[in-house]
């Protein structure tokens, strides 16, 4: 089996909140459908505009919602159907295959088939720093950055996907994706969200590692975050 990772990109037209609706109520059965598994969509709604000020974005017009889903194989010969699906369903899409490390499961907070999970989820597509190796970096964020991102924050889930490659023309070309879940009020209260509530030197503290690790290895200028509300469709 392969994960494959798909950016969605809205039709101009039609508004976030439509979008969203739409994506949750038709998307996951044509994907199965189209034979995959293990659907999750991360969309942008309202239940996560707190976290506006959260956003960086590379792309313009940034993604909308993310698809995330495991197929027997991401080869384009069997693609076609998940493909069509995804097309009716945006205006355009970027695909990736996808390495997964899970390094906290959400057992806190389990996702529920078809509901919305605990809290949000940070989306972040993220690049490399040029000036660095492939390996190097890699080497900086699974033996350095995992350790401090676990420490420094209230996540409840994180998954790290490494990007093995693109596959469809014209993709941004990141190098990972993550997900991460906070509590809902992480989303405008960054005490919370570096798990230092009335601690004021704490936060400080978690603050300026998360920063100093981040600097270590992400090419801050190439790199699309954005808060998301997270939604599973079951594993079948």
């Amino acid at each position: 089996m392969e994960k494959v990772i798909a950016a969605l990109w809205a039709p101009a037209d039609e508004p976030a909140a439509d979008y969203a609706e739409r994506l949750l109520r038709g998307l996951p059965g044509a994907l199965r459908d189209a034979g995959v598994s293990r659907v999750r969509i991360n969309v942008r709604d309202a239940d996560v505009a707190a976290g506006a000020a959260l956003v960086q974005s590379w792309q313009v017009p940034q993604q909308d919602a993310i698809v995330q889903f495991w197929l027997p194989s991401a080869n384009a010969r069997f693609r076609g159907d998940i493909d069509a699906a995804l097309a009716a369903h945006s205006a355009h899409f970027a695909l990736y295959l996808v390495a997964e490390s899970t390094i906290i499961a959400n057992t806190d907070h389990a996702p529920q088939p078809g509901q919305r999970t605990w809290g949000w989820s940070q989306a972040s597509f993220i690049t490399f720093r040029p000036d660095m190796a492939r390996a190097a970096a890699i080497d900086h964020w699974h033996g350095h950055h995992t350790r401090v991102a676990i420490e420094t924050q209230s996540n409840f889930e994180y998954v790290q996907n490494l990007i093995v490659r693109p596959l469809t023309a014209g993709a941004p070309a990141y190098d990972a994706f993550v997900e991460e879940c906070f509590p809902a009020t992480a989303l405008d209260q960054p005490q919370v969200f570096f798990d230092a509530v009335g601690n004021q030197p704490k936060f400080e503290a978690n603050l300026a590692t998360m920063m100093d690790s981040c600097a270590g290895f992400i090419d801050f200028a190439r790199v699309d975050v954005m808060p998301t509300s997270q939604y599973d469709f079951g594993a079948a």
